[in-house]
């Protein structure tokens, strides 16, 4: 829920019976209209207060302090209002209040990549022979195991908050593929597309802000392909496959060439 209107106040309650002297300052946050405060723990006195400005007016240290303290707290209802929205959360003056003086916590327990990209994989699985071939599996389920990997060797952890994405994790993740696992140029770029599916579905549910791999080549090397000897085909020629299918395949292979 989004609210239609938001106002933050901070201002001076006099108490009952009220003469002279410092009095607290309280904050008055309002959400569609309707309204909750809680005090700032300050005091200040009203011929020191600029009602309009919602600070206290003058050039001492103390009254200096005093307006960075108010800064921060407005900072803070704004950080907070933020994070309600960016978790989709119902937005009220209560709750924003309530968070800010630590009744509540603003509950940030965000998607973590690995289990975005076994479920997945899950799926996929469940649609191998319709529409989606074996092989397809085996490449994403591949590419998840080398993510997992990385993600122990560089952060230490079984899993990583997805916002935690950004350009260094792609670029690490490549050098990863490259040096532990010795994968050639264009193969590490065939395991990087697979993993920008899964960065690619964050981005379309609005789970990430920002695409990691803006900026980041995904070009692959041309490569020179050679002719295979007549030794190489008898080499092929003369191997035996438990798989009669592989065998076909093979043959099929032999003959074309």
């Amino acid at each position: 829920m989004i609210e239609q209107s938001f106002g933050l106040l901070f201002y001076l309650k006099k108490p009952s019976g009220f003469v002279k002297g410092e009095v607290t300052i309280y904050l008055r946050i309002t959400v569609d209209g309707q309204s909750a405060e809680l005090s700032t723990k300050r005091k200040c006195d009203p011929l020191r207060w600029n009602q309009h400005a919602g600070r206290a007016a003058g050039s001492k240290d103390s009254t200096k302090n005093l307006n960075v303290y108010l800064d921060t707290l407005q900072e803070k209802v704004y950080e907070i209002k933020r994070k309600l929205i960016e978790r989709s959360k119902p937005i009220t003056a209560v709750i924003i209040r309530d968070i800010l003086s630590g009744k509540e916590e603003v509950h940030d327990k965000g998607r973590m990549l690995l289990e975005i990209f076994q479920h997945h994989n899950d799926q996929l699985a469940a649609l191998v022979g319709k529409g989606y071939a074996p092989g397809t599996l085996t490449r994403y389920t591949t590419s998840l195991k080398h993510t997992r990997c990385f993600i122990e060797w560089k952060y230490k952890v079984p899993d990583l908050d997805i916002r935690k994405l950004d350009y260094e994790f792609i670029s690490e993740y490549e050098f990863w593929l490259k040096s532990t696992r010795n994968c050639d140029h264009n193969t590490t770029m065939k395991y990087l597309a697979n993993f920008r599916k899964i960065v690619k579905k964050c981005l379309q549910n609005g789970w990430l802000a920002r695409d990691p791999f803006m900026g980041f080549s995904m070009a692959k090397k041309e490569v020179e392909r050679h002719a295979l000897s007549m030794e190489e085909l008898q080499s092929i020629g003369k191997k035996n496959f438990e798989v009669e299918r592989i065998s076909q395949v093979r043959d099929i292979f032999l003959f074309s060439c």
